[in-house]
């Protein structure tokens, strides 16, 4: 995403999605999560790993899902204090690369002061769901939408569905007319 918000004329808005929102605090291994859905999870985290390489990204070895709710709330958080895209960035390296669980308040918090924001502010919000009903609001557009998976692009009624390589994310760019910036 950062190669193509400097190429192209880009408003990117993040929406929280309601992603396995049943999941305990403790989280669930991915073996317990996808258990009867005949999915091969190495597979899938060989394809995710596959992709973040050839974006030059990095990827660790998860083994576990988390409530993902709380993050997006100190999500909305961060973006209403300018922060949202170095949360977002944090937040994804904190649960992708170092499989930090999320749902936990004092990783949140961590996660906070780490891109500069106020721990006791960021405990105090979570604690009181400040942002609670803009994620409600979120999950129930992504409904509308028929959003049913992370990461999705929406671009003029269409989506892009999954962790893509560059060329489909600029293909898709260029199927809806985004200009490159001069």
């Amino acid at each position: 995403m950062e190669r193509l918000k400097k190429e192209y004329d880009l408003g990117i808005r993040w929406k929280a999605f309601p992603l396995h929102p049943n999941t305990p605090a403790e989280g669930l291994p991915l073996e317990q999560l996808f258990k009867g859905h005949n999915k091969d999870i190495g597979m899938m985290l060989a394809r995710l790993k596959q992709v973040a390489r050839q974006e030059d990204l990095p990827f660790g070895d998860r083994t576990h899902t988390y409530n993902s709710r709380l993050a997006q709330e100190l999500g909305k958080w961060a973006e209403d204090r300018e922060k949202g895209d170095l949360f977002h960035d944090a937040a994804f390296k904190a649960y992708f690369v170092h499989g930090k669980n999320i749902a936990q308040i004092p990783v949140l918090v961590e996660l906070a002061e780490s891109i500069g924001l106020d721990g006791d502010e960021a405990r105090n919000m979570l604690e009181t769901r400040t942002f609670m009903n803009d994620v409600d609001e979120d999950w129930a557009l992504s409904r509308s939408l028929g959003i049913t998976a992370v990461p999705t692009f929406y671009l003029s009624g269409q989506h892009l569905v999954g962790a893509q390589p560059y060329e489909m994310m600029e293909q898709f760019l260029i199927q809806h007319s985004v200009k490159r910036k001069a």
